[in-house]
C-alpha cells in the first residue's frame, strides 16, 4: 500500500477505539477491515484475500495461503461485516486530510534554505517521513492538525542530526512559524513529546 492510504487505515483505526472500548472487539479484525476500507477510501483497492493472507503469514510465519475453505470465507465475511460496522461507528467519515503533502511542500522549501553541504550530510528528509509514519502508532493524527504534524516531524529531524536553518536567528519569527501561522512552540513539544512516547509505549496489545 502507498504511505497515504496506509495513513488512512490507522486513522480509521485509532478514530474507532476512540469511540469504542478496545475490549469490545478483536483489534486485527477491525484492523483487517480498516486497511480494506482505507483502500476503497483512497482508490487502491486491496482483495480480500491478500489481507487475509498477509494477516495469515504475520501471525503464522512460513504458513502457506489459507485454503478457500469455510475458515477462509468466515474471515472475509467478518471483514465486511466489520467494515460496516467501523461505518457506522464513524458516521461514514473516511476521509482525512493527512500531514504528507505538507510535509513535502515543507521540506521542498526547506531545502531551498539549507545549503547543499548540510542538507546532502543528513538525512533529514528521510527520517521527517520515517517519523510521520510511525507517528500513526499513536493517535498522534486525531489529536494535532495536520500540518502541525508535518512541522513537528520536520523539527525534530532537524534536532536530531543539529541542522540549524540558517539567520534564524535575525528572522521576525521562527521557520515553523512562517510554514503554519497558528503553531506555537508548546504544541511542537507535545507533538515531540507525544511521539517519542510511542517509541517506548508497549507493543503488545492487551
Amino acid at each position: 500500500m502507498r504511505s497515504i492510504p496506509i495513513a488512512t487505515a490507522c486513522t480509521i483505526y485509532h478514530k474507532f477505539f476512540c469511540e469504542i472500548n478496545l475490549d469490545a472487539y478483536d483489534p486485527y479484525l477491525v484492523a483487517m477491515s480498516s486497511i480494506y476500507l482505507a483502500g476503497k477510501v483512497e482508490e487502491q483497492h486491496l482483495r480480500t484475500r491478500d489481507i487475509i493472507n498477509v494477516s495469515n503469514r504475520y501471525f503464522n510465519p512460513g504458513s502457506e495461503p489459507l485454503e478457500l475453505d469455510s475458515r477462509f470465507w468466515e474471515l472475509r465475511d467478518s471483514i465486511v461485516q466489520c467494515e460496516l460496522l467501523v461505518l457506522r461507528v464513524l458516521r461514514f467519515q473516511v476521509s482525512f486530510q493527512h500531514p504528507h503533502k505538507y510535509l513535502l511542500h515543507y521540506l521542498v522549501s526547506l531545502k531551498n534554505w539549507l545549503n547543499r553541504y548540510s542538507w546532502q550530510r543528513t538525512p533529514v528528509s528521510v527520517t521527517a517521513w520515517a517519523l510521520l509514519r510511525d507517528s500513526y502508532h499513536g493517535g498522534l493524527c486525531l489529536r494535532f492538525r495536520a500540518q502541525h504534524l508535518a512541522v513537528a516531524v520536520l523539527y525534530l529531524a532537524l534536532q536530531v542530526y543539529g541542522v540549524e536553518v540558517p539567520a534564524e536567528a535575525e528572522a521576525e519569527k521562527p521557520w515553523w512559524q512562517v510554514f503554519s501561522d497558528d503553531l506555537t512552540k508548546p504544541i511542537i513539544d507535545n507533538i515531540v513529546s507525544d511521539l517519542i512516547q510511542i517509541y517506548s509505549m508497549d507493543t503488545e496489545i492487551p
